[in-house]
């Protein structure tokens, strides 16, 4: 991971209502830092996947399955 950065969905709110303040649009110093937190997150992201950390649907038993395709 790039950087360890906690809250990094608070810091992005945070950067998105400074944003909408300015008129839509960054500084270059809050460009550079929205890009790096979105790298941050992306990187967390995909992190949680490979360790199989994500919701991925009810369970369903395998008997209903079945069912379910051969009804």
């Amino acid at each position: 991971m790039s950087e360890q950065i906690p809250n990094v969905l608070h810091h992005l709110d945070d950067l998105r209502k400074e944003w909408r303040a300015q008129d839509f649009k960054y500084t270059r110093e809050q460009k550079e830092q929205y890009e790096l937190l979105i790298q941050t997150r992306r990187e967390r992201v995909q992190q949680f996947y490979a360790e199989d950390r994500v919701f991925k649907g009810p369970y369903i038993p395998k008997e209903k399955r079945q069912e379910q395709q051969n009804p």
